[in-house]
């Protein structure tokens, strides 16, 4: 009867998994082991292999956690549902599978423990470090960082970009370098511009459930544009680092990316302030544009630091 009763909540935890957002996890993880053999460093299979998985389970995480925490809180009967925003969906539709996300989320989590037992025997104990304050950001990031401007800003950029590509890089090579520290840097400020933007659609929802926030504290206009400056600095970034001797000559590749982050960046300032009030119309195609310059500004970095190689 179990068993039954987790196979018919399947299709809700994989939808509240968000499995068209994870594609960002590897894009991260990729940095670092693009980065490593741009370095010179000869990678094991397996590290690779076991770096990508931890990666995926870690963002499917945070993402069932946040299912599971908005529908319980009221959250998903609030909000204008979006293709960007606003959750899956899946569990006002199936409301008893909540504890099987929620289960699907606790798994993942042992899994990405697992995966970081492996590595503090490889690579030593500083690997617990990076692993402890990326478990904090997974199961603190929906209940209690958003409740705090900055860090809830912050936290998203520093999961995916310091945290996961510093920490992947030292998990591979069992050091750092320069252009770890590099690479790292542009999905730390992207994904932090990427979940302000997210943000906007829902400032009154998330006002009524006690969140607090940028796009809460700005406004819809204000966050939009701390959203835009953010994605300039990263694109900005790049050449200063090729400059530094940081990034290879390859790494301009992300460039072909810029077009779209300028008519991106021109759209966000512009922004009229009407969108939190549920005037998404000028919002939802930058939103998509967004994603897309995300991920393939990412896929671009990790061809230029592959191509250096």
């Amino acid at each position: 009867m179990a068993s039954h009763a987790a196979a018919a909540a399947l299709p809700a935890w994989l939808r509240s998994s968000r499995p068209r957002f994870l594609i960002l996890a590897p894009l991260c993880a990729g940095l670092a082991i693009n980065a490593a053999w741009a370095d010179g460093h000869a990678v094991a299979r397996l590290d690779v292999m076991l770096v990508l998985i931890g990666a995926l389970l870690a963002h499917a995480a945070v993402n069932l956690f946040n299912e599971h925490h908005d529908f319980h809180t009221g959250l998903d009967d609030m909000t204008e549902r979006t293709p960007f925003s606003g959750g899956s969906g899946a569990l006002p539709e199936r409301p008893e599978a909540a504890g099987t996300v929620r289960a699907a989320a606790l798994a993942c989590v042992a899994g990405v423990v697992g995966i970081g037992i492996w590595f503090v025997w490889r690579v030593g104990p500083v690997m617990l470090v990076y692993g402890m304050l990326g478990l904090a950001l997974v199961i603190a990031y929906t209940g209690w960082l958003t409740r705090r401007p900055w860090l809830c800003l912050l936290a998203p950029g520093a999961g995916f970009g310091l945290l996961m590509v510093l920490g992947a890089y030292q998990a591979l090579t069992g050091t750092l370098s320069a252009t770890a520290m590099a690479a790292s840097l542009p999905p730390t400020l992207m994904v932090s511009a990427l979940l302000l933007i997210n943000q906007l659609p829902d400032i009154e929802p998330d006002r009524r459930v006690g969140r607090d926030h940028l796009a809460i504290r700005l406004g819809a206009r204000g966050a939009a544009r701390l959203a835009a400056t953010l994605l300039a600095v990263a694109f900005g970034l790049v050449p200063l680092a090729w400059l530094a001797g940081a990034l290879p000559n390859t790494a301009w590749l992300i460039g072909l990316a810029l077009p779209a982050l300028v008519w991106l960046v021109r759209g966000l300032w512009r922004l009229p302030a009407e969108v939190a009030q549920g005037e998404l119309a000028p919002l939802l195609p930058l939103m998509g544009l967004n994603v897309l310059i995300l991920l393939a500004s990412l896929a671009l970095l990790n061809v230029g630091l592959r191509l250096a190689a």
